[in-house]
């Protein structure tokens, strides 16, 4: 299974779920980080991304090369993460076959009705378990 990992400013998110993937799972999934800006991919790649790369087109080329694609709810949002997000990179994410797992941190303008606030690692850790029972799957 290869995961794409997506976050753009400090890429905080994104090394979060990095981690705490590594930690439930281990390494035989193959992680790759991609940010929305150098910060971003640099700190993915120190949480313990395979790979990692920064920018538009290595999102829009890869978004349809993975079987899973995790980061905040704002990665199927044009021009969110303060104009980071751009709309090619919502529109590869949001049409691409892969799975998606969207973490409900929302920082913009808008409200998803029935979401509880939980803290960041809970979140992150539902994540891992629906990857993990994927991964299990023959």
């Amino acid at each position: 299974m290869i995961l794409m990992v997506v976050d753009g400013q400090g890429g905080g998110i994104g090394a979060t779920i990095i981690k705490r993937l590594r930690d439930a799972i281990g390494s035989e999934l193959e992680i790759l980080a991609f940010g929305t800006n150098s910060i971003a991919t640099s700190r993915m790649l120190k949480a313990g991304a395979n790979k990692g790369s920064t920018g538009e087109n290595a999102i829009v080329r890869t978004s349809h090369k993975v079987d899973v694609i995790i980061g905040p709810f704002a990665i199927i949002m044009a021009n969110a993460m303060m104009g980071e997000l751009t709309p090619k990179m919502a529109e590869a994410i949001s049409s691409s076959k892969a799975r998606k797992i969207l973490i409900p941190l929302i920082q913009e303008n808008v409200w998803v009705a029935g979401l509880s606030s939980e803290p960041l690692p809970h979140l992150v850790d539902q994540a891992a378990q629906v990857i993990r029972e994927m991964n299990a799957r023959p």
